[in-house]
């Protein structure tokens, strides 16, 4: 077995982990990184599309922003429609903060430049990655690597960033973690389309047929959202049936929108469930984003709340292993689960609002809640100061 030694080993090559190991490389802190998928599988993994303010400062100070201001597009807010109305909430003026239009595929090419530039060193295609003795002062992890040579690489700490079923999340004794799960009986059919957005910022929409969503990832190419029943085969869903769906429940005609539809040249069903896991420290293992919590993405919070996780556990972990101080490492996960609920009680509400079932009295409550949060000031600072992102640090 090749044995080696490093500060930190960050499980998973994600955003999240590529992100750590950059602010820790920053620092001083040298990192192996390992994962278990092909570094192409990872690169294309579609998943979200919307930047919160947090996100974009913590990229910012990173130095890891320039294509992002180059070719991401700022939204000052977000449309609801249901049928009949539509009306724009404008993050900016209710509460001085905007988001971001820019794939999770995007940062992810950035975060492996910058690791490509920096000559960081990641294992990709790690095989039976295995995390040992994380209770004592000298954890290690074993795996074997693309070329089949078995690997040892010993470290101060292990952190987990291989999202909900690597084995970091696992490596937690059932003795000591506690986990909360909610399961939503229904699921996201999404779809990317080569066309020019029909809107220049995203569209949420309640309708009876169920929800469906605008969204953008550059000038030409779209993301769309249709709620479907749990376990929806999308071979059902044709293309033509996809884009009548759409028109249908996003207000095709609205005081004369159009939604204009093009190529479909990705689809999948996406389940929808809410989910967290604590402690988010177990030893010397951390958890990061979905190893330890995961959110159905109406609101737009998964990787998000990855990168805030991740900018609180950096200078927590620089400050131990450079100046021997445990505090913020101590109270990493009782830090950071204060904005994990924050986020899951947030994207569960945004969830429930727009989600439609068959009980006509939900419906009712839904309808009275969405004219509530456009109509009210209040209301709508309340959707804006979440979704636009709250510190780091509640």
């Amino acid at each position: 077995m090749s044995s080696q030694r490093s500060r930190v080993v960050v499980v998973g090559a994600g955003p999240s982990g590529l992100l750590l190991s950059h602010l820790l490389a920053a620092q001083g802190v040298d990192s192996v990184v390992v994962e278990a998928r092909s570094q192409a599988y990872v690169a294309a993994r579609v998943r979200a599309g919307i930047l919160e303010h947090s996100t974009v400062e913590v990229l910012r100070e990173a130095g890891l922003d320039a294509r992002l201001r180059a070719e991401g597009a700022e939204h000052r807010g977000i449309h609801l429609h249901w049928p009949g109305e539509r009306h724009h909430l404008d993050f900016v003026d209710l509460v001085g903060r905007s988001v971001w239009a820019y794939g999770q595929t995007e940062v992810q090419k950035d975060l492996v430049a910058a690791a490509q530039a920096r000559g960081q060193e990641v294992h990709y295609e790690a095989a039976d990655v295995a995390l040992h003795d994380l209770e004592t002062d000298h954890p290690h992890v074993t795996f074997t690597d693309a070329a089949g040579v078995a690997r040892r690489v010993d470290a101060d700490v292990v952190v987990g960033c291989d999202g909900a079923f690597g084995p970091s999340r696992a490596a937690v004794p059932d003795a000591v973690r506690t986990t909360w799960e909610r399961t939503y009986p229904f699921a996201w059919l999404g779809i990317m389309a080569d066309v020019a957005p029909s809107t220049e910022e995203l569209i949420y929409a309640w309708h009876p047929d169920g929800f469906a969503m605008h969204s953008l990832r550059s000038p030409s190419v779209s993301r769309f959202y249709l709620q479907v029943p749990a376990g929806t085969d999308v071979a059902t869903w044709s293309d033509d049936r996809i884009w009548d769906a759409l028109a249908e429940r996003l207000g095709h005609g609205h005081d004369g929108w159009v939604l204009t539809p093009g190529p479909i040249t990705d689809r999948s069903v996406l389940p929808m469930r809410s989910f967290v896991q604590t402690p988010m420290r177990h030893g010397r293992l951390f958890l990061v984003g979905d190893a330890a919590h995961t959110v159905p993405p109406t609101g737009a919070k998964g990787l998000n709340l990855a990168v805030a996780d991740v900018g609180l556990l950096a200078p927590a972990l620089v400050a131990l292993l450079t100046r021997g101080d445990a505090r913020a490492a101590d109270t990493y996960s009782e830090r950071a689960l204060r904005r994990v609920w924050r986020c899951t009680h947030f994207s569960w509400w945004m969830t429930s609002m727009l989600h439609t079932g068959e009980d006509p009295f939900d419906r009712q409550l839904q309808l009275s809640q969405l004219r509530w949060v456009t109509g009210s000031t209040a209301g709508a600072a309340g959707l804006a100061e979440n979704y636009a992102g709250l510190p780091l640090e509640l």
